[in-house]
């Protein structure tokens, strides 16, 4: 009989279990659903969580048995998997679509200074990835801000307030209030990318929704198709997520 492999820790809102696939431990979420007819499993591409998915009265136990007998099928998906990005010296980290080389010297200052094709700091080597990740929220929350005031200019509408974070499940969002919130990770991306997002997230300030008037007016202040940089997201953001693993 195979040894089980998982590990149970409860918390008060979900259950918590270490999924030991693809030859180290992965988390695995627990996450009930009332909506859901049956059980699934999905790993988040963004951070190789392995998520079981239940019907809301599934009993917990058998849904552990049955996620241990797809153990193949969750080691395939894990394999699948972007690499980690660690920003280490003479590595390089991704900028408006384009590779920096990370030039550390430990004699110079610790203020990143972009140069062309490189990023050149000094100061101790344990804080490099947090210090060229500082480095790029700053460019994203500058970037992102200027371009979200010109093109909510050119669609007649105000924008409260401007902010980066780092969300698992969105690049951009909206409120009602007028506040738009960006991934930080954008500004790793391509600049016709990142700008759809702008352009997208600002068209919600005249249409909450996905209506047809909301795309025509994201592809009109856009001025191009935005489903080439829709294409894109799809096809290289998950690897976004994994800059910085690893460091």
């Amino acid at each position: 009989m195979k040894p089980a492999i998982w590990k149970i820790t409860l918390s008060t809102d979900r259950s918590d279990l270490i999924f030991g696939a693809g030859g180290q431990e992965r988390p695995l979420q627990i996450r009930r659903n009332p909506q859901a007819r049956r059980m699934r499993l999905s790993v988040d591409p963004r951070d190789g969580a392995v998520i079981l998915s239940l019907p809301q009265r599934a009993s917990l136990r058998p849904a552990l048995d049955w996620a241990e007998a797809h153990r193949g099928w969750i080691d395939a998906a894990l394999a699948k998997l972007p690499e980690e990005r660690p920003i280490l010296p003479g590595g390089s980290v991704p900028f408006e679509g384009e590779p920096l080389l990370i030039d550390w010297q430990p004699a110079l200052t610790r203020t990143v200074r972009h140069e062309p094709g490189r990023l050149v700091f000094g100061g101790p080597s344990e804080s490099i990835s947090s210090r060229v990740q500082t480095w790029l929220k700053r460019q994203a929350r500058e970037t992102l801000e200027r371009e979200t005031r010109e093109i909510a200019v050119s669609a007649g509408v105000s924008v409260a307030r401007v902010s980066i974070a780092d969300p698992r499940a969105r690049w951009g969002s909206c409120s009602a209030d007028g506040d738009i919130r960006y991934s930080w990770r954008l500004i790793m991306a391509p600049a016709f990318v990142r700008r759809s997002t702008v352009a997208h997230e600002v068209a919600h300030r005249v249409h909450m929704d996905h209506s047809p008037a909301f795309h025509a007016l994201a592809r009109k202040l856009l001025g191009s198709d935005p489903a080439i940089a829709r294409a894109w997201l799809r096809r290289e953001g998950s690897a976004l997520h994994w800059v910085g693993r690893g460091s």
